[in-house]
């Protein structure tokens, strides 16, 4: 699957992409090197972890020392599990470098890092009693993924289906992929209990986040494609 935009304006350089891709692996990789006990106390300690975020009885010292909403953010970058890494640097990948290409590197940042913290809050939310952290980037993407609809509602995405012995080539409209996408996490929200280690709630509220700013970022968006 890839993502072709034509663009008439010269190429900027576009390094927000490349470069929370290389903080996810560099995240994984050390965490996969780490001896079991040190991964577990890191993963407990810097992701988000609902009962201690919304812990009301907890030490004023260790609430303003242990800053727990900073987790919201540090979590982005935790993954254990290197199919959970890989489906989101790809998702990352193929919608993050036209969405940044749109809204700019610093813009794209910001949407990538508000609308993981938002997500994880969400998350966080619907799991408030719960002491298992919420890891992963999967919000973050989600609103990078909104953002693209809402950004380029008529794009299309080349597939490579396989058909029998053939492979066929296609271009689908990236709408028609993203609605199944949205389908499928609000399918999983509702059959939860099968899926107790997906935060699904993180992820439409992450999507539903991405779109929101692709349309206050309008203006921005218009003042860059006149440069």
């Amino acid at each position: 699957m890839f993502v072709h935009v034509d663009s008439r304006h010269r190429p900027r350089l576009r390094w927000a992409t490349p470069l929370l891709v290389a903080a996810c692996v560099v995240g994984f990789l050390w965490l996969a090197l780490a001896p079991p006990e040190a991964r577990v106390g890191f993963v407990v300690r810097w992701g988000t972890v609902p009962a201690r975020l919304f812990d009301a009885d907890a030490p004023l010292w260790r609430q303003l020392t242990e800053l727990p909403a900073l987790r919201l953010l540090t979590a982005l970058f935790i993954h254990v599990d290197w199919l959970h890494l890989a489906g989101n640097l790809l998702f990352l990948m193929i919608f993050g470098l036209s969405a940044e290409r749109a809204l700019g590197s610093r813009r794209f940042l910001l949407l990538f890092l508000l609308g993981g913290v938002w997500a994880n809050l969400v998350g966080a939310l619907t799991l408030v009693s719960t002491r298992s952290p919420i890891i992963g980037c999967s919000g973050a993407v989600s609103a990078v993924v909104g953002a693209y609809l809402a950004l380029f509602p008529r794009a299309r995405l080349g597939l490579v289906l396989p058909l029998g012995f053939y492979f066929e080539f296609v271009r689908v409209p990236a709408a028609l992929l993203i609605g199944l996408w949205v389908l499928v996490q609000l399918l999983f929200t509702y059959i939860g209990p099968s899926f107790g280690a997906v935060v699904w709630w993180a992820h439409i509220a992450g999507f539903l986040f991405g779109i929101a700013f692709a349309w206050v970022s309008r203006e921005a968006i218009a003042r860059r494609a006149r440069r």
